[in-house]
């Protein structure tokens, strides 16, 4: 869900005077920037390997249609079942149903950047079940009723004390600010929520279609929690967050792996599907939204960023996003990833601020698994957004500049107004000297 009526340029500033925002964010593109760049450097066929996920990943893109029909009829031939939404809405209406059918009271639930686009959490709420964050910094951040700050690390804006204060407030456990204290608090208050659920959801960081099962990653174990004691599993995953078999989901781990901690191997990964579901009398569902995905993935100038394996390199190396957070760019997308897909998914015209903020220094690309090209599509979005764009309902912007610009491409164009305004010039000139 995104950010009703936020304002890019007071959240920034709001993170640039904010000590404890700039100790996280610094911290992790000291550490996790630098060392990402460090375990690239270990594979000697690395530039090889991001070619061919790249080719993977945009052959997915291009053959949608193709691959989420070969998925969906797996999943079924196994026993689950798979939905489409058109958008947030529809999205949360399935969700509604699958949780009526099971008489689902309460969630557990994995990190997942699409859960968050389409406001999960509240929309349950609002119809009395309960959903718990599993991740530790999704935890701390829903206990503080705040947005998650970074795609991997959604809570690197608060200190251990911060943290300690918190759950010493909602969880009424005794102060501490060791980690390793606030870690065993978040497990045992934790341990309790998955015995008591009743549906446990999760994202999804490749679906293989092929196969029919998606691939689960995560470092803490709290995913496989999640989808082996409840009865019900849900997937909520984009459209395009697919390969078609599992040897380009191992490919692709590889490079996800160390671009989005700096590790060689992942601590989990999932590799599932409905089969264990449904021989213990549960069940395995798909969700699979759209959202503008599919719009986006018949631009020709913008379809590349859908081939995105949400890693979150780009954050830790970007330079406007090492100053500003994740808050300031109004949803779950952020960094240079953002600045391309909130426009796109979510408004041109209301996220303009992003596409502009950026500095087109072109380190995310560089660090980027798959070499995506953001700053040309940050380019590209600027441009449309001066000159108009139909697809999207943007008008020209005919200010002094547009007219400025126009002026001069129809002065350069017409040799006749070429050589008038030349000799006009010349005289000038001639006349103050």
């Amino acid at each position: 869900m995104q950010e009703q009526g936020f304002d890019y340029r007071k959240k920034a500033k709001e993170a640039i005077k904010d000590p404890q925002f700039q100790k996280g964010l610094q911290s992790i593109q000291m550490r996790i920037g630098k060392a990402t760049l460090e375990r690239y450097a270990e594979l000697r066929d690395i530039e090889e390997l991001r070619r061919k996920a790249k080719e993977v990943r945009i052959h997915a893109v291009q053959n949608l249609d193709q691959y989420l029909t070969t998925f969906t009829q797996r999943v079924r031939e196994k026993g689950g079942e798979v939905f489409f939404a058109r958008d947030s809405e529809s999205a949360q209406r399935i969700l509604l149903q699958v949780a009526e059918k099971h008489n689902v009271k309460k969630v557990v639930k994995g990190k997942s950047m699409v859960g968050e686009e389409i406001g999960i959490n509240h929309f349950l709420e609002s119809h009395g079940i309960t959903p718990v964050e599993t991740d530790l910094g999704e935890f701390i951040i829903q206990l503080a009723e705040e947005r998650p700050s970074h795609i991997l690390g959604p809570a690197i804006h608060k200190s251990k004390e911060q943290i300690g204060r918190l759950f010493q407030e909602k969880l009424k456990a005794p102060y501490t600010h060791i980690p390793e204290e606030l870690t065993m608090i978040a497990r045992r208050t934790l341990r309790e929520q998955f015995f008591e659920a009743d549906m446990g959801i999760t994202g999804c960081n490749l679906a293989i279609a092929s196969k029919g099962q998606v691939m689960l990653v995560s470092n803490e174990g709290n995913i496989r929690f999640s989808i082996t004691i409840p009865k019900v599993h849900v997937v909520i995953m984009g459209m395009e967050r697919i390969v078609w078999s599992l040897r380009e989901a191992l490919l692709l781990l590889r490079l996800l792996s160390r671009a989005a901690a700096a590790q060689r191997m992942a601590t989990y990964v999932s590799i599932v599907g409905p089969g264990e579901k449904v021989s213990k009398d549960g069940a395995f569902y798909v969700l699979i939204l759209d959202n503008g995905r599919s719009k986006i993935a018949k631009d020709p100038d913008f379809k590349e960023i859908l081939s995105c394996i949400r890693c979150g390199a780009c954050l830790n190396i970007c330079p406007v996003y090492g100053k500003i957070g994740g808050h300031a760019y109004g949803g779950v997308y952020s960094g240079p990833v953002g600045a391309v897909l909130n426009p796109l998914l979510f408004g041109i015209e209301r996220y303009k601020d992003l596409f502009f903020g950026e500095t087109l220094c072109g380190a995310c690309k560089d660090i980027c698994p798959l070499h995506i090209e953001i700053p040309r599509m940050l380019l590209e979005l600027r441009r449309r957004y001066k000159e108009g764009y139909d697809k999207y309902h943007i008008k020209p912007k005919k200010d002094l500049e547009y007219l400025a610009i126009k002026g001069f491409e129809y002065y350069s164009k017409s040799p006749p107004i070429y050589n008038l305004v030349t000799r006009t010039i010349n005289l000038i000139r001639r006349d103050n000297t």
